[in-house]
C-alpha cells in the first residue's frame, strides 16, 4: 500500500538546467580526457530482460576487447505475455544451485512486487512461491521506474529500499519502504527533459543517478535521502548522448562504472567505462558497440545482494 503522507518540494528549489545542451549522435559520445584503469576488462554487466512472452533472460555484457556476451540464460512463464510495461533493477540471490531473484514491475498500470526462484536449469522451481503481488494502481502515466537496495555488508548499519518514478509530466517521486507499505520521501519537477537514467553511487545519505536529455547532455543526479530533499545535478558532457533511450550502469573497478546506452530505434547498444563522477572532468571512454540486438520490449540490471555502487 502506497502511503502519500508528502507534498512535492517545489520545482523552482530545484533549478537543475538539464535543457540547455547541444546535439550530435550518442554513438559519438567519448572522453576528452584521458583514459580509464587496467581494471575496465574485467568489467562485466549483467543484463537482464523481459521478452513478449514474459521471459526472464540474463547473460553477461563482457567489457573485453572486443566486447563479448555471455550466454543468455531464459526463463519461461515469469510474467503474463506482453504485460509488462516497466521493470526496476533486479536482485538475483544464490539459493542452492539456483537463484532468488526479485523486484519491481509495472502491469496493465498497476506496480507490483515480483519474486521467483529458478533451479540450476535456470527455470522456475516449483518448491518455492513464484509471486506477482499487486501493490497498488495509478502507474499507467509514469515513464519509468527504479529501485535501489541498500544492504551494508556490516550487520549494525542500516538498511534501506527507496522506489523512484517518473511521471509523464515529468514529476520524479521517491518513495522509500517502512516494511509495511511505500511512503513518498522526497519529490521534484525539473527532469521532464531526461531520457535514459541509471543509478551510479549509493552512499549512508545519497544516490546518485547518470543521466541523458533530449538536447545531448550527460550529467549525475544526486539526490540526498532525508526527508523532502531535492537533487541538485552537474553536467558531464554537454552533448552527443541525446540517441540513448535507456542507461544501465553497474559498478566497475574500486570506484568507476561500466555504462551501457540503449538505442531502442535502432535495436543497438554502446558500452562506456566511466570514471568516478567529477563533473566536466569525468573520465569517459567508449569501449565500442555491444554485439547485441536489443529486441526485446524491457531491458534492466541484475545486481547481486550486496550491490556496491562508487561511481558517484
Amino acid at each position: 500500500m502506497f502511503r502519500k503522507t508528502v507534498g512535492l518540494a517545489s520545482a523552482g528549489a530545484l533549478a537543475l538546467g538539464l535543457g540547455a545542451a547541444m546535439v550530435p549522435s550518442a554513438q559519438a559520445a567519448q572522453s576528452t580526457a584521458g583514459s580509464t584503469t587496467a581494471t575496465t576488462a574485467a568489467c562485466a554487466l549483467r543484463l537482464g530482460s523481459v521478452t513478449s512472452t514474459g521471459a526472464f533472460t540474463s547473460r553477461m555484457v563482457n567489457a573485453t576487447a572486443p566486447i563479448t556476451i555471455g550466454g543468455v540464460r531464459g526463463t519461461a512463464g515469469v510474467f503474463p505475455a506482453n504485460q509488462v510495461q516497466h521493470i526496476s533493477t533486479f536482485t538475483g540471490t544464490p539459493l542452492g544451485s539456483g537463484e532468488s531473484r526479485s523486484g519491481l514491475t509495472v502491469m496493465n498500470g498497476a506496480l507490483y512486487s515480483s519474486s521467483f526462484v529458478v533451479d540450476g536449469q535456470s527455470q522456475i522451481d516449483p518448491h518455492y512461491p513464484h509471486n506477482n503481488v499487486r501493490i497498488g494502481g495509478g502507474w499507467s502515466n509514469y515513464r519509468w521506474i527504479e529501485q535501489s537496495v541498500l544492504r551494508p555488508a556490516n550487520a549494525g548499519d542500516p538498511a534501506r529500499t527507496l522506489l523512484y518514478g517518473q511521471r509523464t509530466d515529468g514529476v520524479t517521486q521517491r518513495w522509500i519502504s517502512d516494511g509495511s507499505g511505500w511512503r513518498v520521501t522526497s519529490g521534484v519537477g525539473g527532469l521532464s527533459t531526461v531520457k535514459g537514467i541509471a543509478l551510479i553511487g549509493r552512499t549512508a545519505t545519497s544516490e546518485t543517478f547518470l543521466a541523458n536529455t533530449r538536447s545531448g547532455a550527460l550529467v549525475t543526479v544526486t539526490w540526498p535521502t532525508k526527508y523532502l530533499a531535492a537533487p541538485t545535478s552537474k553536467t558531464v558532457r554537454g552533448t552527443t548522448w541525446q540517441g540513448f533511450e535507456q542507461l544501465i550502469a553497474t559498478k566497475c573497478g574500486a570506484s568507476g562504472t561500466l555504462l551501457l546506452g540503449i538505442d531502442k530505434e535502432t535495436k543497438s547498444g554502446y558500452l562506456y567505462a566511466v570514471g568516478h563522477s567529477n563533473g566536466t572532468s569525468t573520465v569517459i571512454k567508449s569501449l565500442g558497440k555491444v554485439p547485441l540486438t536489443f529486441s526485446d520490449p524491457q531491458y534492466f540490471r541484475i545486481a547481486p545482494k550486496y550491490d556496491v555502487l562508487n561511481g558517484g
